[in-house]
């Protein structure tokens, strides 16, 4: 973290980190990529084979980069919402919002943490086969499916599509060496926006311009996402993984190391008396694992202003931001229930909100400030502004500026997640990184559920769109008095605890940039003061 909590966390140099903030990705990528950051072997592994033979490794991140641009486009994703409302499928507008939209949360939240720990265990390529065949079944469900029961398939299937997409976030650094995780990881970022870009302007161009239905729109989308299914057999297999292969093959080498002690101790049998006793037992060695050893230090990280702030940032600003994705395109149709296919412009919204949140993504990592003073200022201003957007969104009957409100609140939202990303991973080793991040997600996901449940859900209040989205502007407005009130007190008791003199420190005025170093760089992030290099 590089925040300076008067309490202790402390300044970090920006040369210990091997991320790249510059580039980010849509909704669909953020949470996942900034998890794979962190997923990242350290450099202490050791370069994969694939890296020592580097013909071998380009052509292998060419083409999961390409897989990942081809598993991006379906141009009918964006239209979904209205070819469920359309004649084509005839369901009204309160089984969309009450009974079949809430089903995609409840699943995700379901299915994330097992994909998570899959993701590790069977290194990378099952789970995106399992992602593949996720995609082809929602196509096929969306195409044939006409019940009710059905279209709640095809949301469970999406979130399974959700929580998988991890597995491609953190493929690619299995495949090169530590010094070029930093260029990988922009390339797979890149792709993968690209891809979003290409989908959504490609959907809205068949819809304006093509005159073709939703029915044929979809039909197009299977045969992407089938293509997809297909690279994704094709990917290689990696041989290494983050936490579960990584305990196998150090299980390996301490058998291998046993069976070697055994053969001295035939040789000397003296010493094998001595030895044997001071042998660990095997009660004790699973507390030394890394996972454990990662679960432990974990209560760590709430200790520390800086880090618990954006941790916290990361669950309840994103669980606002995706509820807000999740319904908009309800909103768009109560707000302007278009008659003609070629009027909705959803696709073409959703093409230039992936282009400015790449942008503000970009500009974030340039952005030079004292964050452990002014953190919580920024992210209440930015929150204030989501509210207001979000009134925006609820009160007009213009579509268009209900388009450009959200245009701007996804804006917003992208610009904080690197940000958020750098100060969480700045400061911990890259495997409790990734623990913290996906303990983050899956509390936003819990948090996500509970509002859906008591809001949304047909059991529940059962509450129209435009009522949710009044509540998620009651929900920002919340957040934002929390994080003035909080950025009152820290700048009051940053100033108050000045030198009267004027002689603060040079560390306590020198602004932050999120600008990453050279990526070789061998220092690894401090955690609990373990793993630190002198």
């Amino acid at each position: 973290m590089v925040a300076d909590d008067a309490a202790g966390s402390g300044d970090r140099s920006e040369g210990d980190k091997e991320m790249d903030l510059k580039v980010s990705a849509s909704e669909d990528v953020d949470v996942d990529m900034a998890v794979s950051a962190s997923e990242a072997p350290s450099p202490s592994d050791g370069p994969p084979e694939e890296a020592r033979e580097p013909r071998k490794w380009k052509w292998a991140v060419i083409f999961l980069c390409f897989y990942g641009f081809m598993a991006s486009i379906k141009p009918g994703e964006p239209f979904i919402t209205p070819y469920l409302l359309s004649p084509e499928k005839n369901f009204t507008r309160e089984e969309v919002t009450n009974e079949i939209t809430p089903v995609l949360t409840y699943s995700y939240m379901v299915v994330l943490v097992p994909a998570f720990l899959l993701t590790d265990l069977l290194r990378y390529k099952p789970v995106l086969i399992i992602q593949g065949i996720s995609q082809v079944v929602i196509w096929l469900i969306l195409l044939l499916g006409t019940t009710l029961l059905e279209m709640q398939f095809m949301e469970f299937f999406y979130g399974i599509t959700m929580a998988c997409r991890v597995a491609y976030s953190s493929y690619i650094f299995s495949l090169v060496s530590p010094t070029l995780y930093q260029r990988v990881a922009g390339y797979s970022r890149s792709s993968v926006l690209l891809g979003v870009f290409t989908s959504s302007v490609l959907g809205q161009l068949c819809m304006s311009f093509g005159n073709i239905s939703f029915y044929t729109l979809n039909a197009i989308s299977l045969g992407f996402v089938s293509f997809g299914l297909l690279l994704s057999l094709c990917l290689p297999w990696p041989k290494r993984s983050l936490f579960f292969n990584r305990m196998r093959n150090q299980e390996q080498k301490d058998l291998v190391a046993v069976a070697a002690k055994s053969e001295l101790d035939k040789m000397n049998p003296k010493d094998s008396v001595s030895s044997s006793a001071a042998a660990p037992c095997s009660a004790s060695r699973w507390k030394d694992s890394v996972l454990v050893q990662m679960l432990l230090e974990v209560r760590n990280v709430v200790r520390r202003p800086n880090l618990r702030l954006w941790s916290l940032w990361w669950v309840f600003n994103s669980t606002g931001y995706y509820l807000v994705l999740f319904y908009v395109h309800i909103l768009w149709n109560k707000v302007y229930p278009a008659t003609e296919n070629k009027k909705v412009y959803n696709g073409g919204v959703e093409a230039a909100s992936t282009l400015l949140s790449a942008v503000m993504s970009f500009i974030a990592g340039y952005v030079k400030i004292r964050w452990n003073i002014w953190s919580e200022l920024v992210i209440g201003v930015i929150t204030a502004v989501q509210a207001g957007l979000l009134l925006l969104m609820v009160t007009t009957d213009n579509i268009w500026v209900c388009y450009l409100a959200y245009i701007f609140f996804r804006g917003f939202y992208q610009f904080l997640v690197p940000i958020a990303t750098f100060q969480i991973a700045s400061s911990l080793t890259k495997e409790l990184c990734a623990l913290v991040f996906g303990i983050n997600t899956f509390l936003g996901t819990i948090l996500k559920s509970i509002i859906n449940l008591i809001f949304a859900d047909k059991r529940g209040l059962a509450l129209d769109v435009r009522s949710q989205f009044l509540v998620y502007f009651i929900y920002f407005t919340t957040l934002t008095v929390v994080y003035f009130v909080s950025a009152a007190v820290v700048i009051i008791r940053h100033y108050r605890n000045q030198p009267r003199g004027g002689g603060g420190t040079n560390e306590q005025a020198t602004p932050t940039e999120l600008n990453p170093v050279a990526a070789g760089s061998e220092a690894e992030p401090l955690s609990n003061g373990k793993n630190a290099k002198a």
